[in-house]
This record gives C-alpha cells, structure tokens and sequence, in this order.
C-alpha cells in the first residue's frame, strides 16, 4: 500500500468513525510498506490547481455569458467574448500560477542556502534558536535540548528543521511547468461548458430563447459538481461545498446579468 492510499484510508476512517480501519491504517506493517514504497503523490499535488483552475473557469465565462445575454446581443458575440475570455484569461491564470510556483521555489532554495551556510559557520548559534524554537512551542528546556540533539546529527536533516521551526516554509515539489499546464487545462475544459450550447448552434440550429438557460443549466451542474469535488482538497462536506461554489458562481452570474441588461442600449447603439 502507497503512502497516499494509506492516508486516504486513515482519512476515511476517521470521517466514518471507524477505529478498527483507522487501527489498520496505522500498524506497523503498513507504515513500514508504505514509507518503502515510491507513491504516486505528484496528483494529489496538483488536483487544487486543477480543481481551482476550473472553478475560475467555468465562473468566468459564464459571467461573460449572463452579461451578453443580459445586454440581449447575439450568440455571435457570446462566442467571441466568451472563447476571447477564455484563452486569454486561462493563460494568464496558467502564467501566474508558474510565476508563483517557480518563485516560491526559488525564495526556498535561497533562504535554503543561507541556513545551511550558517549551520556550517555558525552551528552553536543555529542551535540555540531551535532551542528557542522548541520552548516556544511549549516543550521543556531538557526536551528541547534533546530533540535539537537528534535534529543536529544530519546537516541536511538539521537545515531542513530550521527551514520549517525558524521560517516556517517547507519546499514545494511541484513541477511549475506542470502547474501551469493544469490550471490551464483545467480553466479552458471547465469554461468551455458555458458555452456548448452556442457551439453546437455553429453546426445546427438551436430554438429561439434556448441557448441561454441550456447554457444556465450546464453551468450551474459544472459548478455545483466541481464544488463538490474541492473536497477533494479541503476535506469538506461535498454537498455543502458544491452549494457553496454554485451560490458564489450564480451570484457572479447575476450581477454581470443585472450590468448587461442596464448596458443593453449601448450594444444596440454601437
């Protein structure tokens, strides 16, 4: 068993109650096989951009949807804001997230450096304030001095322990490339659901008034489900938080509705 499916049963013991599974996630064997076993955890690490990724996706562009139908303009217009929003936007979203990503790696790697060159020079000094790191944390003099004794016999263990007590960073694995590729994945497959409807109108003929509460409806089971599966990442319940991204996505949907309709002379004008 992978370090990662030991955890997810462990997870849903404990959201089941159960303590005989809980028990069995915990033995001795298991821990053992699973800190031997490579796990397939690179997912896992990226399953919030994605899931984030398509959130802001599908909100989005169906924000620039309601504000068209609203202002009462073709379906034309809709698909050339809508796929102008969506590839635009999904790209910003992908570059951001690289530039956050290989930035937060690279204050690591640099404050990483600096922490193992004063372990190197100055070493009693490093050990002092993982002391004060320790006691802070509500451990006694004599149980801190012997946790910073275990902590100090590895250099690479001992900058990694300052890296997390002193500064309080811990090295993000992720591929920022990757990242990127997900969010961008991500935001472009769930912004397009909006929007099917008035694509499938490119091929053949969608009745008068159908377009947009098909195109309502759609949005409205891709935000409810992709809120649902945030709890993929948040540990929530699914039904609450689906309820929750589908209030917040409705109401965005709403206002840039409300702003179309005022605005609707200005497309009539131009």
């Amino acid at each position: 068993m992978s370090l990662m499916k030991r955890v997810d049963q462990a997870r849903d013991a404990y959201r089941k109650g159960d303590v005989g599974s809980s028990a069995a996630a915990h033995s001795a064997v298991r821990i053992a096989a699973s800190a031997r076993e490579e796990h397939g955890g690179a997912s896992h690490a990226y399953l919030g951009d994605m899931v984030y990724g398509g959130l802001d996706g599908i909100v989005t562009t169906f924000a620039v949807v309601s504000g068209v139908a609203g202002a009462q303009l073709g379906s034309g217009i809709v698909l050339i804001l809508g796929l102008a929003n969506l590839f635009a936007d999904g790209f910003s979203m992908a570059v951001g997230a690289y530039l956050s990503s290989k930035s937060e790696q690279e204050y690591y790697d640099r404050e990483y450096t600096r922490e193992a060159w004063e372990v190197e020079h100055f070493p009693d000094g490093e050990r002092r304030e993982l002391v004060e790191a320790y006691r802070a944390k509500g451990y006694s003099d004599e149980d801190a001095a012997r946790l910073v004794d275990i902590q100090t016999k590895q250099p690479d263990l001992w900058v990694k322990t300052m890296m997390v007590e002193e500064l309080g960073l811990m090295k993000d694995e992720r591929n920022p490339l990757i990242s990127a590729l997900a969010t961008l994945g991500a935001f472009i497959l769930a912004g397009s659901i909006p929007m099917l409807v008035y694509l499938i109108g490119l091929l053949t003929p969608i009745p008068a008034g159908v377009a947009f509460p098909a195109s309502l409806a759609l949005s409205a089971l891709a935000l409810f489900g992709l809120g649902a599966a945030k709890v993929l990442v948040t540990e929530r319940n699914f039904v609450k938080s689906g309820l929750e991204m589908l209030i917040v996505g409705g109401a965005a949907a709403g206002v840039a509705y409300v702003v179309g309709l005022l605005l609707k002379g200005l497309g009539a004008g131009g």
